[in-house]
């Protein structure tokens, strides 16, 4: 095949220079070579393209024939080197993300048609889910996770601030259990637990007791793999959550949700962007990357 395309792009060059020296220097060869190239080809395809005499090169009747076919199939060609040019010059083409839903509510999708307005040829394909996942394998683009989550291996810029975590319950559950006090109360409350899809254990609620930070292993009745059911559990009364700050505000406000521990109150890594490599970074990834950096800065 690559033997074809070099007797095709030699059959071309002869074909519009009428000569085997004007068309070597054009493909930055020698004579010998387009010559070597020519008659392989011809060779290949049985028939005879090219008259030559010791002073001119013309087509042959099949020559012609095969040119009038060649021509358009090698633009062709061209079109599509150009348009790989163009992908790599400019941000377009479709993004492939992954992420959690609580990253796209917290960090994609209040900045989604901003982004998207400022690059209009850039489509993207968001994959919402809390285990983390082989971006590689998978064919994404790139992700956002949670710092402690990222693999090493892979490039990660911050793209939001440390995510302060709370420990919550309706004013329900409350009333019937009363408010822990320090986190070793916990040990006598019902704590609704989440379950990584990632690792499949329990989440350690991390709280600090001044400059100790502790990893408590809390036990319940109910365990989800979901965080907004969590969440849910909690406002219904099923028992203490560990939350972030930003996911509970509202409820907080509206008293559906009361706040306890609140000396103990520690923060979470916040969210990373993360991609395989820094070489050849495609112009459509290297404007996500950009708009995420420009808005840190801010």
């Amino acid at each position: 095949m690559r033997d074809d395309l070099s007797g095709l792009m030699a059959f071309l060059a002869v074909a519009r220079r009428r000569s085997f020296t004007a068309a070597a220097s054009e493909l930055g060869v020698t004579p010998s070579a387009v010559s070597q190239s020519l008659r392989a080809l011809e060779v290949r395809v049985g028939v005879r393209l090219l008259q030559r005499t010791t002073r001119s090169v013309g087509l042959t009747e099949a020559g012609s024939r095969f040119l009038s076919r060649l021509e358009p199939a090698m633009h062709g060609v061209q079109d599509a080197f150009d348009s790989l040019g163009e992908l790599r010059d400019r941000p377009a083409g479709l993004l492939r993300l992954t992420l959690p839903r609580y990253g796209y509510q917290e960090v994609l999708g209040p900045r989604l048609a901003e982004f998207l307005a400022a690059h209009p040829d850039i489509r993207v394909d968001i994959h919402l889910e809390d285990a983390l996942v082989d971006i590689v394998q998978q064919g994404f683009d790139a992700g956002f996770r949670v710092g402690e989550l990222v693999d090493r291996e892979m490039i990660a810029i911050p793209v939001s601030g440390d995510i302060v975590m709370h420990v919550v319950g309706s004013p329900a559950y409350f009333a019937n259990r009363g408010k822990p006090k320090h986190p070793r109360d916990l040990r006598d409350h019902d704590c609704i637990n989440y379950r990584s899809r990632t690792t499949g254990g329990l989440l350690r609620w991390g709280l600090s007791d001044g400059a100790k930070r502790i990893e408590a292993a809390v036990e319940g009745r109910v365990v989800f793999d979901d965080a907004e059911l969590v969440l849910d559990a909690a406002v219904a009364g099923l028992g203490l959550a560990y939350v972030p700050e930003s996911r509970v505000r509202k409820l907080l406000a509206e008293k559906q949700l009361v706040r306890v521990l609140e000396p103990y109150s520690t923060t979470l890594p916040g969210f990373f962007l993360y991609y395989p490599s820094r070489a050849q970074v495609a112009p459509k990834l290297k404007a996500l990357i950009d708009f995420f950096k420009l808005k840190r800065r801010r």
